[in-house]
């Protein structure tokens, strides 16, 4: 089973925002959607770039939906992502991306995070993201060469 085609007719959900890139001495604005698919429960992507622009290859990161959670109220993850919640009451979660080719810090609005994330539950609750797989069908194509396992 091609898991990106999974993803893409999976049911989810989607929300378009905006990040801003903190720069020595001014912040940009970055398109971004954040995405969670039923096929994929454990994770949500952020995609960079200007949504449905077939010009902008756009990059896309995998993060933990438990990580992006634990961020909205603590520093949270190690390593290439890091999350933590500013810490005035304001509406402000800085997000941390570090990869081979440099790093990276953005500001986001907690709120929207907040509001995803209540959405992804709604999908699948905390907690019951392995039930929400389908284990057993991708073991099966696995074992049988990716054929379908149900044509016979």
């Amino acid at each position: 089973m091609d898991r990106d085609r999974a993803h893409r007719s999976s049911p989810g959900y989607s929300v378009p925002t905006t990040l801003h890139l903190v720069g020595p001495t001014s912040w940009t604005e970055v398109p971004a959607v954040l995405s969670y698919a039923v096929s994929d429960p454990f994770a949500v992507r952020i995609g960079f770039g200007e949504p449905g622009d077939p010009a902008d290859d756009g990059v896309t990161w995998l993060l933990g939906r438990e990580l992006l959670t634990a961020g909205l109220e603590r520093p949270a993850g190690d390593g290439d992502v890091r999350l933590w919640p500013a810490r005035t009451s304001g509406d402000v979660l800085y997000l941390h991306l570090r990869a081979p080719s440099g790093e990276a810090l953005f500001e986001l609005s907690r709120a929207t995070v907040a509001a995803f994330l209540q959405q992804t539950e709604a999908l699948v609750p905390s907690g019951q993201e392995t039930a929400a797989l389908a284990v057993d069908e991708e073991l099966a194509a696995l074992l049988s060469g990716g054929a379908d396992p149900g044509a016979r």
